[in-house]
């Protein structure tokens, strides 16, 4: 018995990492009657078969975390891609990605394209927001077509971890890695000018060795949803809630209609940004009119 890494599904078929050797492999039928599902990113112990046979994987290792979409396991950070135009930067897709990632343990950092295209108003408008969520301490870098600082700043980042991109489709997520590891041959995402986003272009979350750690490039989406995440534990995903929450007279107060609520002084004086609040209060109803699943 050995123990690898699933690094690509095709269909029932895993892309096995051992080592430095890639082994193909199926899964156990017992998997689907546990209702097991592997995952890219999964830790599994593989069994080789025959000479010309697909090797077999035997069980599937617990997992730090896990994404429904995309479907992946044991992500260490993820590298927020956001455009400052085309499309347009959007802070309420930012806010739903950062309080999934911090619910799920995984460390976001944004990553803002197309500098050169925007104007100075538009880069001065984004920039004047993004020193709030570097006050939150979460990085921010900014790059460009042609950047040829960004694989250098990229490497640091990436070095020893699980990274994992995330975005709409045409804010330059297949275009940076292209731009900074040309080997992995990503497509670049055509823009659709009628639709202001780009065409999905990858369409298999991959698992690429880069920097000395591993990179996932996945299906661009253009929303995530807050599955597992209930209404009691929003308000933890909101770093700086989670702070000032403590100040609050009722200890379960969720921020929204209790009395001598910290947070909600905390948005009058402006140390908590309006836009995270409303996006805080958005996210707090789809949560709780979500309909169970069962």
């Amino acid at each position: 018995m050995e123990r690898g890494q699933i690094r690509k599904i095709n269909r029932d078929v895993y892309e096995v990492t051992i080592g430095e050797e890639i082994v193909m492999a199926t899964g156990r039928g017992v998997f689907r009657k546990r209702k097991v599902h592997p995952l890219v990113g999964d830790a599994v112990s593989v069994e080789r078969q025959g000479e010309g046979e697909e090797a077999l994987i035997t069980e599937v290792h617990e997992r730090r975390n896990s994404l429904v979409r995309p479907p992946i396991a044991n992500v260490d950070q993820a590298m927020l891609v956001f455009s400052i135009v085309e499309p347009k930067m959007s802070y309420h897709l930012l806010d739903r990605f950062l309080a999934v990632f911090e619910y799920h343990s995984i460390s976001p950092f944004i990553c803002l394209t197309k500098a050169d295209v925007a104007s100075e108003e538009e880069l001065q408008s984004v920039r004047e927001q993004m020193a709030y969520y570097t006050a939150l301490g979460y990085e921010v870098i900014e790059t460009y077509k042609g950047d040829e600082t960004l694989a250098q700043r990229l490497a640091v980042l990436f070095e020893g971890k699980t990274t994992v991109l995330a975005g709409q489709s045409g804010v330059g997520k297949s275009t940076i890695l292209n731009t900074i590891a040309p080997q992995l041959a990503l497509e670049t995402a055509a823009i659709s000018t009628a639709l202001g986003r780009g065409r999905h272009t990858t369409r298999n979350v991959v698992l690429n060795p880069l920097f000395g750690g591993l990179v996932a490039d996945t299906p661009g989406f253009s929303s995530i949803d807050f599955e597992g995440i209930e209404k009691e534990e929003l308000r933890y995903q909101f770093v700086e809630m989670g702070r000032i929450g403590e100040g609050c007279k009722f200890r379960g107060c969720l921020h929204l209609k209790e009395p001598k609520c910290a947070v909600k002084a905390a948005v009058e004086t402006g140390e908590i940004a309006p836009h995270r609040y409303a996006h805080y209060e958005q996210f707090m109803e789809e949560i709780m009119n979500r309909k169970p699943r069962y």
